[in-house]
C-alpha cells in the first residue's frame, strides 16, 4: 500500500512537471484583437461572476465542514479546496477542450482544439462569447468544473483516502463532467440539439454530481465509525451565505452578459432560495420538529439547486413554486435516505441529485413560451429523455470510476484511520479547540 501511494505521488509530481514545462514551451496561438468592439459592461459582469462562482467552493467547504465529525473537518474542507487547484490545471490542459472543443459526433469535444488553451485568447468567440474575450468564457466555465466534484465529496465524507479522492476527481472531471457539459452546452452537443435547456448547470453540475454521490455511497458502503457531534452551525451559516452570494454569479453570470436576462435570473434565484429556506423550516415544524438554523441552510441550498436550470427561463411566480415543491420532495428524500442502508454522509443525492432532477423537469413545465404551461410538450419529452441519459451515464460511469480508482489504490481508509479521524490519519492536522 505504501509503495502504491508513493508511486501515485511520483506520477502526480511528474505530470505537474510536464504541464509546467509544456505551458512554457509548447507552441501556442492566442487570438488577440485589441481593436475588437467588446461590451465593457459584459466583461465587467463576467469577471465579477467568475469570482463569485469561485467563492462558492470555499463556501461549500464551510457548509460541509460544519456538518461532519470534528475529527474530519480539515479533511472534508480540504477536499473542496483541492478541487480549486487540480481542476483549474486540468481545465487548462484538456478539460475546456473536451467540453467546448470542436464536437466529435455531439458527444465530446476534440481535445486538440483548445489543448493548453491553444486558440483561446482575448479575442471573442462568435458563438460562445460574442461580447467578451473567449478566455473569460473559459475562466467562468472553469469555476463550474471545479465545484462539481467538490459537491460529490459530501457523500463519502469521513471515510475516503486523500490520494484516492484526487484520482477519482480527475477521472470524474474528464470522463463524466466534460462530456455532459459538451452534450448540454456546446451548440453541437446532442442534448442541446434535442432541445434540452440548462440555464446554469442543473443537469451538468447537480444531477451529475448528485448521481455520482449516490454511486459513491453505494460503492464505498457505510461508515464503520459514526459519531454524531453537534454541527458547527456558524460554519454552516457562513458556508450557506457564501454559496447564496456566489450563486448569483453562478446563475446570473450564465446570461454571459450584463443584460436583462442576468437581472431576471438574479431575482428568480433569490425568490426560489428564500422560499425553499422558509419551506424547510415550516415543513419540519409541521412534523413536530423545532425550527433549526441547519434546516434553514439546507433548505436555502436546495432552492438554489432547484432554480439553477431554469433561472433565466421562468417567471417570478413559478420560481417560488419551484423552490417550494422541490424542497418538500428533497426533505422527504433526505428522510427516506436516512432510514435506508445508504450512507450518503451529507445527503448529497437527496439534495443535489433529487433537487437537480426536479428542477430540470419543472424547467420544462414552466419555461416561458416553450413549456407545458404554454401548451407545449416537446420540451418536457426532451427533458425526460435527457434526464434518463444523464442519470444512467453518471451512475454507471461513476461506478466504473470508483472501481478503477479502487484498483489503483483502495478508496476507503482503514478502520484504525477512521477511528483516529481523517484529519490526523490523512493530513496530520486537526482543528484548534479553544
Amino acid at each position: 500500500m505504501v509503495q502504491k501511494v508513493k508511486k501515485i505521488k511520483i506520477i502526480a509530481f511528474t505530470l505537474l512537471t510536464i504541464i509546467a514545462l509544456a505551458a512554457c514551451f509548447y507552441p501556442i496561438y492566442r487570438p488577440e484583437n485589441l481593436k475588437e468592439s467588446f461590451n465593457n459592461g459584459d466583461i465587467a459582469w463576467m469577471l465579477i461572476s467568475s469570482a463569485m462562482v469561485m467563492i462558492m467552493t470555499p463556501g461549500l467547504s464551510f457548509f460541509y465542514g460544519g456538518m461532519v465529525n470534528k475529527k474530519n473537518v480539515v479533511s472534508t474542507m480540504l477536499q473542496s479546496f483541492m478541487a480549486l487547484g487540480i481542476i483549474s490545471l486540468l481545465w487548462y490542459t484538456v478539460g475546456f477542450s473536451l467540453a467546448f472543443g470542436e464536437s466529435i459526433g455531439g458527444f465530446i469535444g476534440d481535445p486538440r482544439t483548445y489543448f493548453l488553451m491553444n486558440n483561446v485568447g482575448s479575442a471573442s468567440h462568435p458563438i460562445l462569447s460574442p461580447t467578451i474575450p473567449f478566455i473569460l468564457f473559459a475562466v467562468f466555465q472553469m469555476k463550474f468544473a471545479i465545484i462539481t466534484p467538490a459537491i460529490i465529496t459530501g457523500s463519502f465524507a469521513e471515510r475516503v483516502r486523500f490520494w484516492s479522492y484526487i484520482i477519482f476527481m480527475c477521472l470524474f472531471s474528464i470522463l463524466i463532467y466534460c462530456p455532459i457539459a459538451h452534450w448540454s452546452w456546446h451548440p453541437n452537443g446532442f442534448l442541446h440539439k434535442w432541445g434540452v435547456i440548462d440555464f446554469a448547470g442543473g443537469t451538468v453540475v447537480h444531477i451529475s454530481s448528485g448521481v455520482a454521490a449516490f454511486a459513491g455511497a453505494l460503492f464505498l458502503g457505510k461508515r464503520k465509525v459514526v459519531v454524531h457531534n453537534k454541527p458547527n452551525i456558524p460554519f454552516v451559516l457562513l458556508g450557506t451565505g457564501l454559496l447564496w452570494f456566489g450563486w448569483f454569479g453562478f446563475n446570473s453570470g450564465s446570461a454571459l452578459g450584463a443584460n436583462n436576462i442576468a437581472t431576471h435570473a438574479m431575482f428568480t434565484t433569490c425568490l426560489a432560495s428564500a422560499t425553499a429556506m422558509i419551506t424547510w423550516v415550516l415543513f419540519e415544524s409541521v412534523k413536530g420538529n423545532k425550527p433549526s438554523a441547519l434546516g434553514a441552510c439546507i433548505g436555502a441550498v436546495i432552492g438554489l439547486v432547484a432554480i439553477t436550470p431554469s433561472a433565466g427561463f421562468v417567471d417570478y411566480g413559478p420560481s417560488i413554486f419551484i423552490g417550494f415543491i422541490t424542497t418538500v420532495l428533497c426533505n422527504i428524500a433526505v428522510h427516506l435516505t436516512t432510514k435506508s442502508e445508504i450512507d450518503d454522509t451529507l445527503d448529497v443525492f437527496p439534495c443535489h441529485g433529487v433537487g437537480g432532477m426536479v428542477g430540470m423537469l419543472l424547467t420544462a413545465i414552466f419555461a416561458k413560451g416553450i413549456g407545458v404551461v404554454a401548451g407545449k410538450t416537446d420540451l418536457l419529452l426532451a427533458h425526460i429523455a435527457g434526464l434518463l441519459v444523464v442519470v444512467i451515464y453518471s451512475f454507471v460511469g461513476s461506478l466504473a470510476i470508483y472501481w478503477l480508482t479502487n484498483q489503483i489504490t483502495p478508496m476507503r481508509v482503514s478502520l484504525a484511520s477512521e477511528k483516529k479521524g481523517l484529519d490526523v490519519s490523512q493530513h496530520n492536522e486537526t482543528i484548534v479547540e479553544g
